[in-house]
């Protein structure tokens, strides 16, 4: 990846009526607004179960970011994947391969995203970009 760009951000979620009514799947909504290199929001659905005896699980979340990255303006998807095995965590966020556009057609890039021990969370970006039009 030739470019990096880290900064925090903001993150609300929601509960959403879960499609499983009694099932084991949880399902939220996501709202982030990013700082930094990234000045942007994304919205997104997040799907997860939980077996909070053992602390395990999973979940899979799409967010669709729109904003500005480096100065270039335009939306592209995150997909989230993500394990726990018995407390211990495993986590890929990954530019869906095309989703960019506007200014930021043709993003490919993986995020890190970091949670302070005070519950503040930063974004570290991985990315490459065409050259500019």
């Amino acid at each position: 990846m030739g470019e990096q760009a880290s900064g925090p951000f903001e993150v609300n979620m929601s509960p959403l009526e879960a499609w499983q009514k009694d099932g084991p799947l949880g399902r939220m909504s996501i709202d982030k607004r990013f700082h930094g290199p990234l000045e942007a929001t994304s919205q997104g659905e997040m799907l997860s179960v939980m077996n909070p005896a053992l602390g395990s699980g999973g979940y899979v979340a799409l967010e669709r970011v729109s904003g500005t990255l480096g100065g270039r303006k335009g939306t592209f998807v995150l997909l989230h994947s993500a394990t726990m095995t018995r407390g211990e965590g495993a986590l890929s966020v990954t530019v869906v391969p095309d989703s960019g556009t506007g200014d930021l057609a043709g993003l490919t890039g993986t995020m890190r995203i970091l949670i302070a021990p005070d519950g503040s969370h930063s974004y570290d970006f991985q990315y490459s970009l065409p050259a500019a039009r």
